[in-house]
């Protein structure tokens, strides 16, 4: 409620997993975990796995037991959270905080969908599909662009600042905490509809192709918006992919890529990209150019005629006060003047006239 931006990203990411999974970026409670947790309820029978806080390696990716297979010749593998989490939803909280190796490994499981474990020459394959969901708020740490980019979806929240759109969150929350079997049967009948749409999408989604144009269009926005890499290619076409889809088209078309765009590609912008539009900004006049005159309190002015001798609308100097518009500038420092080079002692020898 009052996330549609979110709410259709997650569809997305369950519709095609391979995207890479959702990274949901938000101040402290506008319901980022809400939000995941109700992804799963949209897929009957999926597991909704969320990693703990302190998680091993060995926890995430699973283990094998070689004491078996050295007493009774047989290899065991303990399942990890990406094998419990396969065909459902693997949620991670505060995934700024997690260590990079961890989280490395859950991207890399994210996007390609099977994991391997290996240890003493000893590997088990095993799949990993499922929709990968984190959560961050910016305040606490921001992941590493080597990271974030390997999210395919991002989406950004505020606080709602619409007095109904807060109320009616309100409300609903307070009829849940009030009575949650109660609130569940009332919206019972939007919940099927959704899950009978979203496998619908899921089933259509090998049949729909990529066109050349549309997959020309895809990487000119791509490089129009200064992503690294061709990672935003790519998941903008299976992002554009996944939203025909769920809109039950039978043809992707531009409308699906200008759709899905600002979740793909605004968190890949390269430092290039960045340093540009700083640049453009800081070619704006800057204030001491544009700003008006400004006139000291030791007399009235009437603006009928110049004051101080300046002309009307003329720029401050360089030197300018503090108090003037000139602001953060230094007034000039006296520098003391060298000798003539005869005076110094042992100087070059001038010549005489």
């Amino acid at each position: 409620m009052g996330v549609p931006d979110l709410q259709l990203a997650l569809l997305l990411v369950a519709i095609d997993p391979t995207l890479g999974g959702v990274l949901i970026r938000g101040p402290r409670g506008t319901a980022k975990s809400t939000a995941a947790r109700a992804l799963a309820d949209l897929l009957p029978g999926a597991p909704f796995v969320q990693l703990p806080l302190g998680a091993t390696l060995e926890q995430i990716v699973g283990t094998l037991e070689l004491q078996d297979a050295l007493r009774h010749g047989r290899i065991t593998w303990r399942p990890g959270l990406l094998a419990r989490a396969h065909g459902g939803v693997l949620y991670v909280d505060e995934v700024n905080l997690l260590p990079d190796a961890l989280a490395d490994v859950l991207l890399d499981a994210a996007a390609s969908g099977v994991h391997t474990v290996e240890r003493d020459g000893i590997s088990q394959r095993h799949a990993a599909r499922f929709a990968l969901i984190g959560t961050m708020n910016p305040e606490e740490g921001e992941l590493r662009p080597q990271l974030l980019d390997r999210f395919g979806l991002c989406v950004e929240l505020s606080n709602p600042d619409a007095a109904a759109v807060r109320a009616a969150i309100v409300r609903a929350r307070l009829a849940f905490e009030a009575d949650p079997a109660a609130f569940v049967a009332c919206h019972h009948l939007q919940q099927q509809t959704l899950q009978q749409r979203l496998q619908r999408a899921r089933q259509a989604l090998g049949t729909l192709t990529w066109s050349d144009e549309l997959i020309v269009q895809a990487c000119a926005q791509a490089l129009q918006s200064g992503a690294d890499g061709l990672r935003g290619d790519l998941t903008l076409l299976k992002a554009a992919r996944a939203h025909a889809a769920w809109h039950g088209k039978t043809a992707i078309d531009l409308a699906d890529l200008r759709a899905v765009a600002p979740w793909v590609l605004a968190h890949r912008r390269s430092g290039t990209a960045a340093a540009a539009a700083e640049g453009a900004a800081s070619a704006i006049t800057p204030p001491w150019q544009s700003a008006a005159p400004q006139r000291t309190s030791a007399a009235p002015y009437d603006g009928s005629a110049p004051q101080d001798g300046k002309l009307q609308g003329e720029s401050p100097p360089r030197h300018a006060a503090a108090g003037e518009a000139d602001w953060g500038a230094l007034p000039p420092q006296p520098v003391g003047m060298a000798p003539p080079l005869a005076q110094i002692p042992g100087g070059w020898p001038v010549p005489k006239p």
